[in-house]
């Protein structure tokens, strides 16, 4: 009767033991849009008269250069720049940007930014508001 009991208790704590090793499920609702992510993307998204991408990739990369910011990839085709930099005070903080420019119509293009800090999200708006005040002046600036 001893090794039937053992025998019982080594079953339950192998099957306790392997339940505990099951991966997590994901929520269902993982990917599912939320009002907080259409809230900060109408903060990081601006259209802008301009008819070229070329014109408006030119001043994104003017504009990231203005704010101290070092281009790591452009691509064109694509309408991609990344960029970072090292935060202030400590200089050990790195503020890492990418910019996207997509044709909205014949004369206008959606230029969105997505800031992080230390691979945090940064939602603040001033930070997207300083960030297009630049752009405006570097396509101002660019202007023929």
């Amino acid at each position: 009767m001893k090794l039937h009991v053992i025998r019982g208790i080594v079953v339950f704590a192998g099957a306790f033991l392997l339940h505990g090793c099951a991966a997590p499920q994901p929520s269902q609702d993982l990917l599912a849009p939320t009002d907080a992510q259409m809230k900060i993307r109408s903060v990081q998204t601006r259209t802008f008269d301009v008819k070229d991408r070329q014109t408006a990739m030119r001043a994104v990369i003017a504009a990231l250069q203005d704010l101290g910011f070092i281009i790591e990839r452009a691509n064109e085709p694509l309408g991609l720049v990344t960029a970072a930099r090292f935060a202030e005070p400590n200089y050990y903080d790195v503020v890492g940007v990418t910019v996207t420019v997509r044709q909205e119509s014949d004369e206008r293009m959606m230029i969105r930014a997505n800031a992080i800090y230390n691979n945090k999200p940064i939602e603040d708006p001033k930070v997207y508001q300083n960030f297009f005040a630049t752009l405006e002046r570097s396509l101002f600036v660019t202007r023929p």
